[in-house]
C-alpha cells in the first residue's frame, strides 16, 4: 500500500467515528506510547511496529515524560 492510500483509509475511519482526522504516523506513535505507558516490553512495541532496531523504538520511550520523572535524580548541592 502506499503512504496516500494509508492516510486515506485513517481519515476515513476518524470520519466515521466522528473523531478529529489524523494521520498513520500520529496513529502509530499513540499506540506506542499507549503501550509503553502500560509497561509492554519495548521489544514487543517494536515488533508490532516492524521496526528493525531497538534503538528506532526507545525514541518512543524517551517522549514518556512521567515515567522518566521517576527516574531524574535530585540535583547535587554545590
Amino acid at each position: 500500500m502506499s503512504l496516500s492510500g494509508i492516510t486515506s483509509i485513517v481519515v476515513a475511519a476518524c470520519d466515521r467515528g466522528g473523531v478529529a482526522r489524523i494521520g498513520p504516523h500520529r496513529l502509530r506513535h499513540t499506540v506506542a506510547s499507549d503501550l509503553l505507558s502500560r509497561e509492554a516490553p519495548l521489544a514487543e512495541v517494536g515488533q508490532l511496529l516492524r521496526h528493525r532496531a531497538e534503538s528506532t523504538t526507545a525514541v518512543y520511550a524517551k517522549l514518556d515524560h512521567r515515567a522518566l520523572g521517576a527516574l531524574v535524580r535530585p540535583w547535587p548541592d554545590a
